[in-house]
């Protein structure tokens, strides 16, 4: 499946909802901000050359790589929140990239991703990419992994952004990450 580059450009400032189950998750992984492919999809991560569901299937924490690049389907989204995994975001508008995002979007939507966060109450957060972190929360010095202090009462861990353009990262490193926060979260 394709999009032209008008189709995704209607998606600009689209909101994608939160993937979260009816149960509290035990981990959430959270995006920066959502992509035009994933806003075109209404599925997190969804752009063909992200490596997010290739790196869960690969860390043992899905049982297939979920083929999300037309969109998850109902079943899939079910594998992840059965699993106790929900997804949300930092920033909830859709953007051709993140750097469209101001530093007053990132901590406004680091204090709203808090409230949710309460209401959830999940054992683990991950966060994908550690300059969102270091600016939605104010941590410049923030580094990948297991942060010193909880977020909204759960582990936090600062994860590499799963984005083909973050070529410093590949499909196994990203799932040893992924297994990491699995395991900490008793996914796995």
């Amino acid at each position: 499946m394709g999009f032209t580059r008008e189709q995704l450009l209607a998606h600009r400032d689209a909101v994608v909802p939160d993937l979260v189950g009816d149960l509290p998750p035990r981990l959430v992984f959270v995006g920066i901000n959502p992509g035009l492919w994933t806003a075109a999809t209404q599925t997190h991560f969804a752009h063909p050359g992200n490596r997010f569901y290739p790196a869960l299937h690969r860390a043992g924490i899905t049982d297939r790589v979920l083929d999300r690049v037309a969109g998850l389907t109902d079943a899939d989204r079910r594998q992840l929140t059965d699993r106790g995994i929900a997804i949300t975001n930092v920033v909830p508008r859709a953007t051709a990239a993140a750097s469209e995002l101001t530093r007053k979007e990132l901590r406004t939507g680091g204090e709203a991703l808090v409230t949710r966060l309460a209401e959830w109450r999940p054992r683990v957060v991950a966060i994908a990419g550690v300059t969102a972190y270091r600016t939605a929360f104010a941590v410049p010095k923030a580094r990948m992994g297991r942060q010193p202090e909880p977020l909204a009462g759960a582990e936090l861990w600062v994860v590499p952004n799963p984005s083909g353009l973050n070529a410093h990262e590949t499909v196994d490193s990203l799932a040893d990450w992924y297994r990491q926060v699995a395991e900490a979260a008793g996914i796995l």
